[in-house]
């Protein structure tokens, strides 16, 4: 099987690439994150970046849009996570995103759209077909995103 994770580089006009997460990439994902979610994670980040960015690299994904042009508090504009997962509940395998973010001076630029390709080129890849992620139903924007961004996709809504 090709390591698709480490193969896998898209450049979005001359604003950003998405590429695999390295080590280096830690301390701008823990600042975007805590510009987010407004509380620092850095040993929750450096855990999920052990175990999706280092092993078991054909099934898992942790994926950065990387700034093309230097921006010292913003070299990572976003990021998602996610792996292939099969048979939990009778299911067959399929990808499962459980971490994205986008930046918010980087929002509707397409970043986040463009990682949601590249980690389904990554699922599509590895011969899975379905995706599945949560979303709190208060989040009517990032819904309505996704609802966008995958039209041609049948969404399934459970409470």
């Amino acid at each position: 099987m090709t390591d698709f994770a480490h193969s896998f580089r898209v450049t979005i006009g001359d604003a950003a690439i998405i590429r695999k997460v390295t080590d280096a990439d830690l301390a701008s994902i823990v600042a975007l994150d805590e510009k987010v979610a407004k509380i620092a994670k850095p040993d929750y980040w450096l855990g999920i970046f052990e175990g999706y960015a280092t092993w078991r690299l054909n099934e898992r994904f942790f994926l950065a849009a990387e700034a093309q042009e230097y921006k010292p508090d913003l070299q990572i504009l976003g990021y998602f996570v996610g792996e292939i997962r099969g048979w939990e509940f009778g299911s067959e395998p399929c990808g499962w995103i459980f971490a994205f973010s986008v930046g918010p001076g980087t929002r509707e630029q397409g970043v986040g759209e463009n990682l949601l390709e590249a980690i389904s080129h990554n699922f599509r890849a590895a011969g899975v077909r379905t995706m599945r992620t949560m979303v709190a139903r208060q989040n009517q924007t990032l819904l309505c995103i996704l609802e966008q961004t995958l039209r041609s996709e049948p969404i399934k809504k459970v409470d």
